[in-house]
């Protein structure tokens, strides 16, 4: 719409009933490879709320990615976006790794680029005026030491007012994000020094990047994601916070949430304005020597 890509959240009540989404069953597997469910995390790709005592997840929102499509190693990338703004809205730009080479998550690497929230700038732990880039990194799920590689930005001003660029330069040597301009730095990650196996200070497991490259495991191909994600009780947005309504140990959050969608709901907007959608204008990614090589 306008000339740029919208992925905008709304209520799954609104695509199949709130009945059928409280007690009925949604099934995402197809039988055909444009119908294929693309992820079976999180609980799988077929929900019943009957059976479960949850309702099925109260969002409908997307993700895009260019897994089966691009990938590179080392260049710069620069995305035109407008954040969304609205309560419990989590939107982002990242990279995963094509190939697993060094195992699991977070063992072969994840670069975010930009992850922000909708909530209003009064929010305590960042709002739509703040961003932040973080390499996750680590032998093991339970020893990932992305705090070690983490930068936040705080704008004079809503990201979602307007688009702006959030940007990355990758080489060999250093990791670098930046918004609007190269020179307005983010993130600034060396690592052309110590690796992260050093980095880390792990001891007790296996080291994944023996033999590797120092800057192990950002020396793979990784492939593009944009998504926006809604709550969660993964501590993205932390209980007791920003008048957060449901509890991330609550074994019916996604429940509280929708029950309590007159808190939050109105925030959006929606549909009188797509204010709770994130808007790309553009995608382009260089090589080191300045050659587009991804451009959409």
């Amino acid at each position: 719409q306008d000339g740029a890509l919208h992925i905008q959240p709304t209520l799954t009540s609104e695509f199949m009933g709130e009945d059928a989404m409280m007690h009925g069953d949604l099934n995402l597997w197809g039988g055909t490879p444009a119908d294929l469910c693309t992820s079976n995390a999180f609980y799988g790709c077929e929900r019943n709320a009957a059976g479960s005592g949850n309702y099925i997840n109260p969002i409908r929102s997307a993700r895009v990615r260019t897994a089966e499509s691009f990938s590179f190693k080392y260049g710069r990338v620069e995305v035109s976006a407008q954040l969304p703004k609205g309560d419990w809205i989590w939107p982002a730009i990242w990279m995963l790794p094509t190939d697993q080479a060094y195992g699991s998550w977070p063992a072969s690497g994840e670069i975010d680029i930009m992850e922000s929230r909708g909530n209003s700038p009064s929010c305590s732990v960042g709002g739509s005026d703040t961003f932040a880039s973080t390499l996750h990194w680590g032998p093991a799920w339970d020893q990932n030491k992305y705090e070690l590689t983490h930068a936040e930005y705080k704008h004079s001003e809503s990201l979602g007012d307007g688009f702006h660029t959030y940007g990355l330069l990758w080489t060999a040597d250093r990791l670098i994000t930046y918004i609007d301009t190269e020179d307005n730095v983010v993130l600034d990650v060396d690592m052309s020094t110590q690796s992260f196996w050093e980095r880390g200070g792990f001891s007790g497991v296996d080291n994944p990047w023996k033999g590797a490259d120092i800057n192990a495991p950002f020396d793979q191909e990784f492939y593009l994601i944009f998504n926006v994600a809604i709550g969660g009780v993964n501590g993205y947005f932390p209980d007791g916070q920003c008048g957060k309504p449901w509890s991330d140990t609550s074994a019916q959050a996604s429940n509280v949430f929708y029950n309590t969608k007159s808190q939050w709901y109105p925030s959006w907007n929606y549909p009188a304005s797509n204010d709770a959608a994130m808007k790309i204008d553009s995608v382009k990614v260089w090589s080191l020597d300045e050659t587009e090589i991804f451009s959409q």
